[in-house]
C-alpha cells in the first residue's frame, strides 16, 4: 500500500475534512481524495460507517463535499465520507484531455480494456479495492459497514459497484445516475472507447443488466431524479429502465424511486435531497 501525503485540512460542523494524495498501483499515478472524519474517528474512540460518493463527469474530488451540504447531517450521524476523483490526472495518455465526455474527469469507473487506456485507466478496481483498503487500514472505519452514492456517472458508478459486489454495500444511492449506459449515448461511447467494440463485453459495467441478475443479499437501492432535467428528457439517463429491471427481480433489490417535479442535473438538486440519502444509508449502515 502507497503513503498517503497530507494536502490540507480543516474543521468543519463536529469532525474535520482532510485531503490526501498518493501513488495508485491502480492508475500508475497520483491519486486524490477527501474523507470527512467525525470527531469519535478522529479520536479513534470508535470506528464509525463509511460511505462513498463517486462524481460525475467533468468533476473532481472536490465538488461534492464542497457544493452538497452533506457534512452537518454526517457529522449528527457519526458517518465518515470519501469522496475520491473522476479519473485519473496527468497520465499522459493521448487525447484524454481532448474531449469532456472520455478521458479526464470521464473514466465511468471502468477498468479500461483498450489502448491507450488500460495501463491507467483502472477506476473501478482503484475504488472498489485499492481506495478502500487505504481507507481501512489509515482511518478508524469500520470495513464492514460501508456504503455508495453518488451523482450521475457517479450514480451509474454507484450502482455498479453494489451489484457487482453482492453484501459489500449495506446501501446505494443515485441522483440522477445514468442508468442503462449501454443503450444511451451517454455510456455508448465510452464503453466502446474503454472496453470493446463487443457489446456483450459491456453488460458488466451496466446497472440495468446487472439488476436482472442480480441474485446477492436484499439490496436497498434509493434513487432520485429530477423531471427537468435535460439528460434525462434526452434520454441520456434512461432511469425507467433500471425501475422496471429491479422491480422485475423479485425481492433481491429494494427499490425505492422518487421522480422530483421541477429539478434539474445540478447540484441545487443534490443539496435538496441529500439529506434524505445520508438519512437513508444512516439507517442501513446502523441496521446490524
Amino acid at each position: 500500500m502507497s503513503t498517503l501525503e497530507l494536502v490540507s485540512k480543516n474543521r468543519c460542523f463536529k469532525g474535520e475534512v482532510h485531503k490526501y494524495s498518493h501513488a495508485s498501483a491502480s492508475t500508475k499515478g497520483k491519486m486524490t481524495f477527501n474523507i470527512f472524519l467525525p470527531d469519535v474517528a478522529l479520536s479513534k474512540a470508535e470506528k464509525v460507517p463509511v460511505l462513498y460518493f463517486l462524481s460525475g463527469l467533468t468533476c473532481n474530488e472536490d465538488n461534492m463535499i464542497t457544493k452538497a451540504g452533506a457534512l452537518p447531517y454526517l457529522s449528527d450521524e457519526k458517518v465518515a465520507l470519501v469522496t475520491p476523483d473522476t479519473s485519473p490526472r496527468d497520465s499522459g495518455v493521448p487525447g484524454e484531455d481532448g474531449d469532456w465526455e472520455l478521458g479526464l474527469g470521464a473514466s465511468f469507473y471502468v477498468d479500461a480494456t483498450r489502448e491507450p487506456w488500460r495501463h491507467n485507466y483502472n477506476m473501478y478496481s482503484y475504488v472498489q479495492n485499492e481506495l478502500q483498503q487505504l481507507i481501512n487500514e489509515n482511518f478508524s472505519v469500520d470495513g464492514l459497514r460501508v456504503s455508495v452514492f453518488g451523482h450521475s456517472m457517479g450514480g451509474h458508478g454507484a450502482l455498479v459497484l453494489s451489484m457487482r459486489n453482492p453484501g459489500h454495500y449495506k446501501s446505494v444511492s443515485a441522483f440522477a445516475p445514468i442508468c442503462h449506459p449501454s443503450r444511451s449515448e451517454w455510456g455508448r461511447k465510452q464503453f466502446a472507447a474503454y472496453l470493446s467494440d463487443d457489446e456483450r463485453e459491456w453488460s458488466k459495467y451496466d446497472a440495468t443488466e446487472l439488476a436482472k441478475v442480480y441474485d446477492g443479499p436484499v439490496l436497498p437501492v434509493l434513487i432520485d431524479q429530477g423531471d427537468a432535467d435535460q439528460f434525462y428528457s434526452t434520454k441520456q439517463l434512461l432511469t425507467s429502465h433500471f425501475v422496471v429491471a429491479a422491480e422485475s427481480n423479485g425481492r433481491c433489490i429494494a427499490l425505492q424511486s422518487n421522480m422530483r417535479p421541477g429539478y434539474d442535473h445540478s447540484y441545487w438538486f443534490i443539496q435538496t435531497f441529500i439529506k434524505d440519502h445520508i438519512a437513508f444509508h444512516a439507517k442501513n449502515l446502523k441496521n446490524i
